[in-house]
């Protein structure tokens, strides 16, 4: 499985490529930042992170996108700017008919590093140690966007298998005759 981990931002944008299965060593096959100038319009910057990311779709051909789900802040500026990075990547996927994943930051962080509340720099050990690199990916938003990619390709089976689950017991629940709706009193007889 080949999966590009998006960390999405207006001015660094972290974009990283793991290949693997789970239970099984990864292979880092790129790993970058989209950056965008702090003073273009913001129209512009949107261009911008659409190319470079379609760029990345291009060069490395994922089967899967995997992307930081936007969580609440307290500076709403950011959450934007995260939510418009964010939409372009799932924007530039869907169009190539790629699969996309949302993942929290707390999902990614407990599948990396098993604490939901590890810092950057756990992080980024820890996406050097699983990918045997020899130093931390820099910025810390390209660290992330690895981060992103070896999570969802080690949640992704068990994901798999929830939603085959949950399709199997919808199928065969549409099978099933309607049960009575009759009320019972508390003793468990009929009203």
């Amino acid at each position: 499985m080949r999966v590009l981990g998006v960390d999405p931002g207006m001015t660094r944008c972290g974009v990283g490529v793991v290949e693997g299965v789970a239970g099984r060593p990864l292979t880092m096959v790129g790993v970058g930042v989209v950056r965008t100038p702090a003073d273009a319009e913001l129209g512009h910057r949107l261009v911008a992170v659409e190319q470079g990311i379609e760029q990345w779709l291009d060069e490395f051909r994922p089967e899967f996108v995997a992307v930081e789900r936007v969580f609440s802040q307290h500076n709403v500026r950011t959450v934007m700017g995260t939510a418009q990075a964010s939409a372009v990547a799932m924007l530039c996927a869907a169009r190539r008919g790629i699969p996309v994943a949302l993942h929290t930051p707390s999902e990614v962080k407990a599948a990396v590093t098993g604490s939901g509340r590890a810092d950057k720099a756990q992080v980024g050990a820890m996406v050097t140690r699983l990918l045997r690199l020899d130093a931390p990916p820099k910025p810390a938003d390209a660290a992330d966007a690895l981060a992103l990619a070896i999570c969802h390709i080690w949640r992704a089976p068990a994901q798999n298998r929830l939603q085959q689950a949950v399709a199997l017991h919808a199928a065969k629940a549409s099978k099933t005759p309607a049960t009575s709706t009759t009320p019972m009193t508390p003793k468990g007889r009929t009203a």
